[in-house]
């Protein structure tokens, strides 16, 4: 079908899962698990994916096809990018949506950075999301204690015009374990303050029932990356540990696309509840 934009299932019923992309097994694992389910699904291509492969061209081109020929409704959108010039190339490329993650600078530059790339990419037809409170877990560290003030999200999203919101409420990325404590009171008055949707970021940290909860006390997209890789690499452990003399990289691959698309599968039915 053809590809959907973010803010075409943002505002819909259901919750948007937003799965991320590091080579193309993983935007077939997602998309086959979308197809299984019928869901609404994001694939995302992060700043560090694009480092990883040199550029965006090659894999953003490769997940925009991957996108267009699912049956299931698939929005390609661009993770944390710390670069206008990247969310521009994103745009050229056709990507629906964009992050862009000024986060980590003083307030003030924050706000003028992200409101001139809101800007551009609203002239484009591109919705932006960006972050307020920085979530802790990009360097490797489990930062929980960082939050969002509802106040501060809501005079933000009036100063830059984002569409998207992502804000700090106990989860962290990059997390191996999946005990992250979040703030659900603190969900629902953020919720309440903002009028964009809002977006859990390091959810792979977070359990089933925990982000189901997060879903009913009012988080819209649930970026999801690390626990699919703890599914995708077991898999491929497995295979070579089993077969030691296997040089085919499709058989070990293949294995880690499967796993990775029924794990995919799973936590959309949990979000789906």
């Amino acid at each position: 079908m053809p590809l959907i934009q973010l803010r075409e299932i943002i505002d819909g019923p259901a919750p948007v899962p937003a799965f991320n992309v590091i080579q193309v097994e993983h935007a077939e694992a997602i998309a086959a698990a979308a197809d299984e389910t019928g869901a609404s699904v994001v694939l995302q291509i992060s700043e560090n994916a694009v480092r990883y492969h040199g550029s965006l061209k090659p894999i953003g081109a490769a997940t925009l096809s991957v996108a267009a020929a699912a049956r299931a409704p698939i929005a390609v959108h661009l993770d944390h990018a710390t670069s206008e010039d990247l969310v521009r190339e994103a745009v050229r490329l056709g990507f629906g949506s964009v992050m862009f993650d000024a986060s980590a600078l003083a307030h003030e530059e924050n706000v003028a950075r992200t409101a001139e790339v809101v800007r551009e990419c609203h002239e484009a037809g591109v919705a932006v999301e960006a972050e307020l409170g920085e979530i802790g877990g990009k360097d490797g560290v489990h930062a929980p204690g960082v939050r969002t003030d509802p106040r501060d999200a809501a005079a933000y999203v009036a100063a830059t015009g984002v569409d998207l919101l992502a804000v700090a409420v106990g989860s962290s990325h990059a997390m191996l374990t999946r005990d992250a404590e979040l703030d659900f009171e603190l969900i629902s008055l953020l919720h309440r303050a903002v009028p964009v949707p809002l977006v859990l970021h390091g959810s792979s940290g977070v359990a089933d029932e925990s982000l189901a909860a997060a879903v009913r006390a009012g988080m819209r997209k649930i970026n999801i990356a690390t626990q699919l890789n703890k599914h995708f690499t077991a898999s491929v452990r497995t295979v070579l540990d089993e077969q030691p003399s296997l040089v085919d990289p499709r058989r070990y691959l293949g294995a880690g696309r499967e796993a990775m698309s029924a794990e995919v599968a799973r936590l959309i039915r949990v979000l789906e509840g």
